[in-house]
C-alpha cells in the first residue's frame, strides 16, 4: 500500500518543468525536420488489449521510414512513454524527437533503415468516463523481470511484423526509455539479449522502486575473469556472453532526483561504473540537469550515431 501511493511522486516529477539548469539543453538541426529530406510515414495503430498485461489498454505508433524497402528486413527501435499526443496528431515526433531524427539520419546514411515503435503504458480503462484509470506503468517498466519483454517480443512485434519486415538479428533491435522506461530498456536487453542488444536509458530508475538497483552488482558479475566461477553451465555462460554484447547509452544530471526511492545521479554513475569495470559497451553522458528529457533530447542525434555505429 505505501509504495502505490509513493510512487505518483516520482512520476509527478518527471512532468514538472524544467529547472533553469535544464535551458542549455536545446535541440539541434537534426533533430528538427530539414528541407530536402524526405519525411517518414506514422500510423497511429488502434489502441492495443494485451494479454500478457491482462486488462491494459494502451495507445501506440508506428514509424516507417520513407526508405523502407518491403524485400529487406528492417532495423527496429522500441520507445517507452511513446506519445503524448492525440492518436490522429499529424505532427506526432515521438520522445526525443526521434521521428525527425530518424527522418534526417537514415537520409544521411547515419543509421539504417529503422522502423520506430512508439507505445504508451498501459491502463487499466474504467466505466465511470469522469474517473481516471488506473495507471500500469510503474509495473511494467520498474519490475525487474522479463514480463515487458515478452509483451514486446510474443505481442507487438508480432503485430507490426504482419505487415512490415522486421529484422530477427538482435544487434539490429534498439529500445530507449526516459526514467521508469530507462530501466525498462535495460530490463529487456538484460533479460533477452538474444532478441535487443541496443539500450539508451534517459534518468534511469536504478533505484529502489521495485528493484532496481540490483543492476549494478549484477553487471559486475559478467567480468569475464569471473565466468568460470559464477557461471558454471553451458547456458548460463551463453547468457553471459550474449549480455556482454549489448550497447548501453546512459545519461543523467547531477541534479535529478533524490527521494524515498533513492538517489538518481548516483545510481546512473554505479551503473556506469559498474558497465566501465564488466568490460561493457557504453557511453555516459553525466549534465547538470534534473527529472526530465531535455539533455536526452538534445545528445539523440549524436546517440544514434554511437548507438548505430
Amino acid at each position: 500500500m505505501m509504495l502505490r501511493h509513493l510512487l505518483p511522486l516520482v512520476f509527478a516529477a518527471v512532468a514538472a518543468s524544467a529547472a533553469p539548469q535544464d535551458d542549455q539543453y536545446i535541440l539541434g538541426p537534426d533533430s528538427l525536420p530539414k528541407e530536402g529530406v524526405p519525411h517518414g510515414k506514422v500510423i497511429a495503430m488502434e489502441p492495443w488489449h494485451s494479454k500478457i498485461f491482462d486488462g491494459t489498454v494502451r495507445d501506440w505508433w508506428i514509424y516507417v521510414p520513407a526508405q523502407y524497402d518491403a524485400s529487406k528486413p528492417a532495423a527496429v527501435m522500441v520507445f517507452q512513454d511513446g506519445g503524448k499526443a492525440k492518436p490522429a496528431d499529424k505532427n506526432f515526433a515521438g520522445p526525443n524527437n526521434a521521428v525527425f531524427v530518424f527522418d534526417n539520419l537514415i537520409h544521411a546514411r547515419q543509421m539504417p533503415v529503422t522502423i520506430g515503435i512508439f507505445i504508451s503504458p498501459g491502463v487499466f480503462p474504467v466505466a465511470d468516463p469522469k474517473a481516471q484509470p488506473r495507471r500500469n506503468r510503474s509495473v511494467e517498466y520498474d519490475t525487474p523481470n522479463d514480463t515487458y519483454a515478452r509483451f514486446l517480443l510474443e505481442e507487438i512485434l508480432p503485430e507490426v511484423g504482419k505487415t512490415y519486415k522486421l529484422t530477427e538479428d538482435p544487434e539490429q533491435r534498439a529500445i530507449c526509455g526516459g526514467s521508469s522506461g530507462g530501466i525498462c530498456s535495460f530490463t529487456v536487453a538484460w533479460e533477452r539479449p538474444d532478441a535487443f542488444r541496443k539500450v539508451v536509458s534517459h534518468i534511469g530508475s536504478f533505484t529502489n522502486i521495485r528493484g532496481g538497483y540490483g543492476y549494478p552488482p549484477a553487471i559486475r558479475k559478467t567480468k569475464l575473469e569471473n565466468s568460470t566461477e559464477i557461471y558454471n553451465t553451458p547456458e548460463l555462460k551463453k547468457l553471459l556472453e550474449s549480455r556482454r554484447k549489448i550497447r548501453v547509452f546512459l545519461q543523467d544530471g547531477k541534479n535529478d532526483l533524490d527521494n524515498q526511492f533513492g538517489n538518481w545521479p548516483l545510481a546512473n554513475q554505479e551503473m556506469a561504473a559498474a558497465l566501465k569495470f564488466a568490460g561493457w559497451d557504453y557511453d555516459f553522458k553525466f549534465g547538470e540537469g534534473t527529472h526530465n528529457g531535455k539533455h536526452g533530447a538534445s545528445l539523440f542525434p549524436d546517440t544514434m550515431r554511437w548507438l548505430w555505429r
